[in-house]
């Protein structure tokens, strides 16, 4: 049961996705716009995950 709540993978990925890019990956107009698009999603869910936390916790 612990294995299924253990969270390191998912702030590894958070950390991973606003990390300086590899200079030999292949870079193209769709795929930055991609990553941009990626970086405001996660950004906003965390954004709302902190305000839902605070009203239950507030309530």
């Amino acid at each position: 049961m612990k294995k299924y709540f253990q969270l390191g993978d998912v702030f590894y990925y958070f950390i991973r996705v606003f990390k300086k890019k590899d200079p030999n990956a292949p870079d193209s107009f769709n795929l930055r716009m991609m990553h941009g698009i990626n970086r405001i999603s996660i950004v906003m869910f965390l954004i709302c995950l902190i305000v839902m936390i605070v009203r239950a916790l507030t309530r």
